[in-house]
This record gives structure tokens, C-alpha cells and sequence, in this order.
């Protein structure tokens, strides 16, 4: 079964992607922050990871960083979600480990797509 992790300090966006989830019933957890989310993965290790990047404290690209770096988690496919456009962004993100990035609000059907790309769905 396939588990899907959000990381994301704004809990709105974080259950608008849970609502997703669900509807693609891909079980999944939520946290809003990344401390909480070291936690977890010290508990679990997701099939794949949603993740926010501009977060206070610890930012997105530093938690892609880790799970990047630490071999146990490396190989989790990593989709950021991020309201930032520009370009410079998705390259980074993408340089940095990440397998797509998805623009805030993000649609059902790219989330889809996004997962399909990735071998999460069919």
C-alpha cells in the first residue's frame, strides 16, 4: 500500500492535498513542520513525498537536502509544492533531488499526473 507524506506549515494546503489524496485513495499523513516530519520518517518511510519550500526555520530545500544525503531515505521520490513561480525555483528543486515541482493551488489532475509520472499510480 502506498504511503504519501505532506510536509507543509500551512495546514490549509496541507488537507486541501490530504482532500486529494484521498480521492486518489493514496493513504497518507500530514505535518507542518519539518521537525515533525523527521519524526515521523524516524517511524515510517513514505512511497513518496509532498513537499512545501518556503517554510520558516527549516526550508523545503534543506529538508530535500537530508533525505537526499541519508541513504535510507534517499531513493522516496520527493514532488514539491510551492506557490513560487519562477524558474530559478523548479531548477533548484529539481537539481536538488526533487521529481517534479506542482504550483500552488494545486490541481487534482497534475497531482494525478504527477504521480503516474513517478509509478505511484496507474
Amino acid at each position: 500500500m502506498t504511503l504519501a507524506l505532506i510536509i507543509d506549515d500551512n495546514r490549509q494546503t496541507a488537507d486541501a492535498l490530504g482532500s486529494i489524496l484521498k480521492s486518489l485513495k493514496i493513504p497518507h499523513r500530514a505535518v507542518y513542520n519539518p521537525s515533525s516530519a523527521l519524526t515521523l520518517l524516524e517511524e515510517a518511510i513514505p512511497d513518496v513525498i509532498l513537499l512545501d519550500i518556503n517554510m520558516p526555520g527549516v526550508n523545503g530545500f534543506e529538508v530535500l537536502g537530508f533525505l537526499k544525503r541519508e541513504p535510507r531515505l534517499e531513493k522516496i521520490p520527493v514532488l514539491i509544492i510551492t506557490s513560487d513561480d519562477q524558474p530559478e525555483t523548479s531548477k533548484k528543486a529539481i537539481k536538488a533531488g526533487a521529481k517534479a515541482v506542482l504550483l500552488k493551488p494545486v490541481l487534482p489532475e497534475l497531482l494525478e499526473q504527477a504521480f503516474q509520472s513517478i509509478g505511484i499510480l496507474e
